[in-house]
């Protein structure tokens, strides 16, 4: 065994071409056993293999400084320094992130999970290390789908004029996610095409170098490249073409597919742990019967076509009326801003934590105009993703901080269908809709044709003296903490807010008449949410309200229930505290 004796790059730095061959088929397969087991991305790490023993055979890291875009190809460079038994020992599978971390390592500088950040990071760094006058290398590895964020345009024109020491590696798998977009792509086709000789060049033109490297993963001739570039006195792009997945089969054949997972078999290729979600299968189905009649309507996706549920053969149905703007939130805002100008409907689906970046597009270009566009915000809560820069619990003070925005949050699947029928049917606003997570499919809340009349919530049950309002996901935790209180004789009344962006300010008013106590739920951070604006609507008054959920913090890689039980968000804590609340007001 080579992996388990490393523990620094320094101990790869003497080793001969056969013993990283050997090296990289150990890493290769440690990879895929941890990720069999204990999900992860595999695709990208796969195909990255080679190129992290080469840079950490030529640079010396942690001086040299190597910066990871998205960083969900960080799995080789995190074996490389010090960090292997994290993929050898399933007793250790949890020591590490699926992201770079600092806190890890000092050969880490950052916490990166969004894309297309990694050259503005690096150009930081250089301008840094320039100011202070040293003299390390610092390099910036970017790809599988990246280079389409606006923000590595930005870095590039940048860099570009920096004339420093800045080595990008361009790490060209022709796919992100799903399959690549946009006009740049093309272009890179030709450049692989011409062996790096096509004239039209993106990183020329934005005054970088350039080098172009056919056989990417081939470690000695990645080797060879940097140690030519090794302290280069101004920025230059490595074009390094590589092959996701590489190394096995499923992977390499269903790049979409296998781009991450949570756990399979690795002798059949058959996924574990994920079966078919709800919400997605809604929205593809709806919108898919609906784009045969209504050509007026059209898809967004900012290269996770995942989040309509539309696997490729459902791309394929839609046609022309599906757009994929490649990893660019922002672009897909402001298009759809465009396109609902001219007399389009618009849908936009994305994950709460990847629609934080279009935040200003969403704010400017569609709200000030108030136009109609259809946001669906997926994976939102605290029971969605949880690494820390895939946290999905800020979405609500964000949101529902935009004037003319209207922000609902069904309980049910066919509330949720409903809904997203009536936000397409209307011209009036542009709508967000939280769709809930896939284990809460059905509630006793009222389905309704049109939501016309805003800010109206639904009452489903109809008690005194305490009522408890659960929003989105925390309804049906509502309802469970209602019937812990009724074993207590109390009749609760059980509230679905529906909306986010305002108040039902008559209920509230209303529920002054028979009750003391108002309890808000919800499953994001408190701090600006939707509970806030009811405590804020109450403070004039003497009724008492409480408010449960998150407290405002970065969490990484929490266990749910536990950080549940933390903010008392569980139905028998929430019970036991509304209750121990009643009996003061006695």
């Amino acid at each position: 065994m080579y992996l388990e004796k490393i523990n620094s790059p320094e101990d790869i730095k003497q080793y001969t071409a056969q013993d990283r061959k050997k090296l990289a088929e150990e890493m290769r397969q440690a990879i895929i056993q941890r990720v069999s087991v204990h999900g992860g991305h595999l695709g990208p790490d796969l195909g990255f293999v080679e190129a992290s023993i080469a840079l950490h055979t030529v640079f010396n890291s942690p001086e040299d400084k190597i910066v990871f875009d998205v960083s969900h190809q960080c799995y080789p460079h995190k074996m490389l320094t010090g960090r292997s038994q994290a993929y050898l020992s399933p007793e250790h599978y949890d020591d590490v992130s699926g992201y770079t971390n600092p806190d890890e390592s000092e050969h880490d500088f950052f916490n990166v999970g969004h894309t297309s950040t990694s050259l503005s990071l690096a150009s930081g760094l250089a301008k840094a290390r320039d100011l202070k006058g040293t003299h390390e290398n610092i390099i910036a590895v970017i790809g599988d789908g990246s280079m389409s964020g606006g923000e590595a345009l930005e870095g590039l024109d940048t860099i570009g004029e920096m004339g420093t020491n800045l080595i990008i590696v361009f790490n060209d798998n022709n796919q992100s996610i799903a399959e690549v977009h946009g006009g740049m792509y093309k272009q890179f086709a030709k450049l692989r095409e011409t062996h790096g000789q096509y004239p039209h060049n993106l990183f020329r033109a934005m005054g970088l170098d350039y080098r172009f490297v056919e056989h990417g993963n081939d470690t000695e001739e990645l080797i060879r490249v940097f140690r030519e570039v090794k302290d280069i006195d101004h920025p230059i792009v490595i074009h390094v073409v590589t092959r996701k997945g590489l190394g096995y089969k499923p992977a390499e054949e269903n790049k979409e597919k296998w781009h991450s997972c949570r756990g399979f078999n690795i002798a059949t290729g058959e996924k574990i742990g994920k079966g078919p979600n709800p919400y997605f299968d809604t929205t593809a189905s709806y919108l898919l019967h609906r784009m045969k009649w209504d050509h007026r309507l059209a898809a967004i996706a900012a290269a996770t076509p995942s989040n309509f549920g539309f696997t490729p053969d459902k791309r394929k149905e839609a046609g022309n009326q599906y757009i994929d703007v490649g990893i660019a939130e922002e672009q897909a805002a402001a298009m759809a801003s465009g396109m609902a100008k001219n007399g389009v409907h618009p849908v936009f689906a994305t994950s709460a934590t990847f629609l934080q970046r279009a935040y200003d597009q969403i704010s400017q270009d569609v709200c000030i105009n108030n136009n109609p566009v259809t946001f669906l915000v997926t994976w939102a809560g605290f029971e969605a993703m949880n690494d820390v820069t895939h946290l999905g619990i800020f979405d609500i003070p964000m949101l529902t901080s935009i004037p003319n925005l209207i922000y609902l949050a069904p309980t049910s699947v066919a509330e949720y269908r409903a809904i997203l029928d009536w936000s397409i049917n209307q011209k009036e606003h542009p709508v967000a809709i939280r769709v809930p997570l896939p284990m809460f499919t059905d509630s006793d809340s009222p389905v309704q044709s049109s939501y016309d009349r805003l800010n109206q919530s639904l009452v489903t049950h109809s008690g005194k003296d305490i009522a408890i309002l659960g929003v989105g996901n925390m309804y049906h935790v509502a309802r469970k903490a209602a019937a812990h209180l009724k074993d207590k004789g109390l009749d609760v009344t059980i509230i679905n807010p529906l909306f986010l962006s305002g108040l039902d300010t008559q209920l509230l008013t209303q529920l002054m008449d028979s009750h003391r106590l108002v309890v808000t739920l919800e499953d994001g951070v408190l701090d600006g949410g939707f509970g806030e604006k009811v405590a804020a609507f109450y403070g004039p008054t003497t009724m008492r309200v409480m408010n449960f959920g998150l407290k405002k913090e970065f969490r990484d890689r929490y266990d749910r229930q536990e950080l549940a039980q933390e903010n008392h968000l569980t139905e028998e804590q929430i019970a036991s505290d509304v209750w121990d609340a009643f009996c003061q007001l006695k």
